[in-house]
């Protein structure tokens, strides 16, 4: 059973929580990175310019998903929340590819920056973004994953400061520091693009991943009254909200009260399954349903 039991406005909260955090500690970085020499550090505050923005985004989208349905979005905003995730995954792609960018040149020409004040920024900088990963990781939304991907990003760039620091305070090594930003650009892009993958299923309108087809279909053909199914689509508004339709083809006419109770035994059981929004057409043996693909 997969039913979500959380507050719907928590995760706006979160986001708004990791922007300002995120927000804050830019200014702090980019002061930083000019005190301390540091071109790590002041890429690092570019970057997260960047996240902030994305953040922001994030934080309005989330919102705006919590409106009602109306007559044009009669399913809701929620697919708003969707659209901030692939505008946060975007701008993800372009930062880890603008960190690939400046770390490679320096893997050729590596430069030994102030360490002592990189070390003090870096330990800031993995509590301050640690905090914000931890917020988000309760989130259940795309958006939430993909922004506390930004922060996770965050977090394992200034461990990775830290640890470069670190050897750098001891020893003639600052080809460490690249190193290790292009390995965490990889990490972020291989997430990112695992996300994409979600959100542009959901856009198109694929199956939700973790629901079986086969399996609800099943499960609803196996009601004595219940001949076959067909007709079956299956989608989700946002990667929570999921909806299906289908067509239940009877093995004889029912009453309209035997129809409502099995109506609602069907919903409670694909409930179970995730399946929040239902619509069930009733057809007899034989019957025409008019419909042109799977009838």
């Amino acid at each position: 059973m997969h039913t979500h039991h959380h507050d719907h406005h928590e995760d706006v909260k979160n986001i708004k929580t990791a922007f300002f955090l995120n927000l804050s500690f830019t200014l702090i970085e980019f002061i930083g990175g000019i005190l301390t020499n540091s071109m790590a550090i002041l890429s690092d505050a570019v970057h997260d310019l960047g996240d902030s923005f994305s953040l922001g985004l994030a934080w309005y989208f989330q919102k705006l998903a919590k409106k009602k349905s109306n007559k044009i979005y009669t399913y809701g905003y929620k697919r708003f929340s969707l659209m901030g995730a692939v505008i946060n995954s975007i701008v993800l792609i372009v930062g880890s590819v603008l960190i690939l960018v400046h770390a490679l040149p320096r893997l050729f020409s590596p430069q030994q920056p102030d360490t002592g004040g990189m070390l003090l920024l870096a330990v800031f900088g993995v509590i301050v973004n640690g905090a914000a990963v931890l917020r988000l990781r309760k989130g259940h939304s795309i958006n939430e994953r993909v922004v506390s991907l930004h922060m996770l990003e965050d977090v394992l760039g200034w461990v990775a400061v830290l640890i470069g620091a670190g050897i750098m305070h001891f020893t003639d090594l600052p080809v460490i520091d690249p190193i290790l930003s292009i390995a965490i650009a990889v990490f972020i892009l291989y997430n990112v693009f695992r996300n994409m993958k979600e959100s542009w299923r959901i856009i198109l309108q694929g199956s939700p991943s973790r629901i079986d087809t086969d399996e609800i279909m099943k499960m609803i053909e196996s009601y004595p009254e219940i001949q076959s199914v067909h007709d079956v689509h299956l989608w989700s508004a946002d990667g929570e909200y999921n909806v299906m339709t289908v067509h239940v083809v009877l093995n004889e006419p029912l009453p309209m009260t035997a129809l409502h109770s099995l109506k609602d035994s069907i919903r409670r059981k694909l409930a179970e399954h995730d399946i929040q929004h239902v619509t069930i057409e009733f057809e007899t043996a034989g019957e025409d349903c008019a419909m042109e693909d799977g009838c």
